[in-house]
């Protein structure tokens, strides 16, 4: 069709125009469609080049690893050999007329060689059967019949040699290469053992005659090639990267077909991961909640320092506080009101009660210890201490005879209360490890314990100390001497209230 018709048929125009359009976008989405391929095949490959690498590197730890426990068993073996001939041979044979033990046993008729003579043979048989390996002792006092060849002959045995006396427990080792054959040279310290150190100190040729047991005699060196392991390794690898090869190949084929498959699910996967999303953030708000819940629990029955301490894994706590005040409270005729009530209405009374004390525990920001049947126990100073925990307490009291005193108008009932009050050192800390509690002990903690249970119905018996604190600021009444159990006579006061 040439340009004339096209301008002499708007319909054709238009319907050529939307083909174009059409396909322009087909070329855009194969243009988009081959560079994702290409991405693709690039990041794979790149994935397959890397895992050659890590293959390659993890071969050669491989030898590594292989080469020096193969060093280590040796060494091990001659020194095991060496210990045991030295041992069960040689000072055995020692008290046997004619028979001698010299290194230049083979010139000496009866005589057997030494025990450092006899590693240096054994070191030369292991050479023999082992192609490539070689074993080597050598000392900073070698014998006069080894002064040649018994010192260090290179920097790598000098350095040997340093690092041992100061770790004697270590291995030294490098590998290296030489004349193109890669090789491990081992050592470890030679270590003079109870059955040695005798014949070094007496011997008459000894250049050193205080050895003590554990001192490094010399370095005992393998010395081996690393070239069969290699060769073995390669062979391995070499199968290796032809099958990731081949899988490579495969591979790229798949991910051609692998990427229009993805194109049709990919809307399935969006929807599936909203909804997975949102199930796992329902997932989460639900644990943030359980989580709340058992913070909330946790400092119902610890304050948050000792909490935050025990969530942080430690164990024991225990902490000795110089200036804490301790009330005890009872509630009297509780016992009679129990006769005369239901279990369930008598629970719910003393939740009634408790409760408000409790209130009056978190108006006063003091920290509530325990309950144990009828009674109250509430500390101030702990976990973090305070300058004002007398007077907080003294008016935690104070309040609780006024919480009775509403209890017993709204109910109709006659309960009393009765308060102790004391203040001094302590130790407080969590015991247990089921159903743990925070608590206090101490002479401060029993006299706390003595005021209330000494005390007067509707009364709040303090100790002197507490009068001596607060006088100016409260009115008392002088009760006089009191015999505490432990504590003997004790001057108390009765607090009345507070002073206009």
């Amino acid at each position: 069709m040439n340009l004339k018709t096209f301008y002499q048929t708007p319909q054709v125009f238009g319907q050529k125009i939307q083909q174009l359009g059409e396909k322009s976008k087909l070329t855009v989405l194969k243009l988009l469609y081959k560079r994702t391929i290409l991405i693709l095949a690039i990041l794979f490959c790149t994935g397959v080049a890397g895992a050659l690498w890590n293959v390659s590197r993890l071969s050669w730890n491989l030898i590594e690893s292989q080469a020096l426990e193969n060093a280590a068993l040796y060494a091990q073996t001659i020194q095991t050999a060496r210990t045991l001939y030295s041992s069960e041979a040689v000072n055995q044979v020692k008290e046997i007329h004619g028979i001698t033990v010299t290194h230049d046993y083979k010139n000496k008729e009866g005589a057997i060689p030494l025990p450092a003579t006899y590693l240096i043979e054994l070191g030369k048989e292991v050479i023999e059967r082992n192609a490539g390996m070689s074993v080597r002792l050598y000392s900073d006092y070698p014998f006069p019949w080894r002064q040649a060849e018994g010192g260090a002959r290179d920097d790598f045995e000098l350095q040997a040699l340093r690092y041992l006396r100061l770790h004697p427990d270590r291995p030294f080792f490098r590998f290296f290469k030489s004349k193109g054959s890669l090789k491990l040279r081992y050592t470890q310290a030679d270590i003079l053992q109870p059955s040695c150190v005798n014949c070094h100190n007496t011997h008459p040729s000894s250049p050193k005659t205080d050895w003590k047991v554990g001192d490094v005699r010399g370095v005992l060196e393998i010395s081996s090639s690393l070239d069969s392991l290699m060769h073995k390794t390669n062979e391995g690898l070499q199968g290796t990267f032809i099958t990731l090869g081949m899988l490579s190949m495969f591979g790229l084929f798949g991910l051609t077909l692998v990427i229009t498959r993805l194109r049709e699910t990919s809307r399935e996967l969006e929807l599936r991961v909203i909804e997975r999303t949102s199930e796992l953030q329902r997932a989460n708000n639900q644990l943030a909640n359980e989580r709340e819940k058992s913070e909330r629990l946790l400092l119902n029955i610890l304050p948050e320092p000792i909490a935050n301490r025990l969530k942080e894994g430690q164990k024991s706590i225990a902490d000795g506080f110089s200036e804490v005040t301790i009330l005890f409270a009872d509630l009297v005729n509780f016992t009679e009101l129990s006769e005369k009530v239901t279990p369930t209405e008598l629970v719910a009374l003393l939740n009634e009660i408790f409760s408000a004390f409790d209130r009056l525990t978190e108006k006063h920001s003091l920290e509530k210890i325990k309950t144990i049947g009828d009674a109250y126990m509430v500390a101030s100073g702990i976990p973090n201490p305070r300058k004002d925990h007398v007077q907080c307490v003294v008016e935690m009291a104070l309040d609780m005879q006024q919480e009775i005193i509403n209890f017993n108008a709204k109910n109709d009932y006659n309960l009393s209360i009765r308060i102790g009050i004391n203040t001094g050192p302590v130790v407080a800390g969590v015991i247990g490890t089921k159903k743990f509690i925070y608590d206090l002990w101490g002479d401060t903690v029993n006299v706390a314990s003595r005021m209330e249970s000494h005390g007067i119905v509707g009364e709040i018996q303090v100790t002197e100390k507490i009068y001596e604190m607060l006088s100016d600021r409260y009115n008392f009444l002088l009760r006089g001497s009191v015999h505490i159990k432990g504590k003997g006579e004790m001057t108390t006061y009765l607090l009345m209230g507070r002073k206009e």
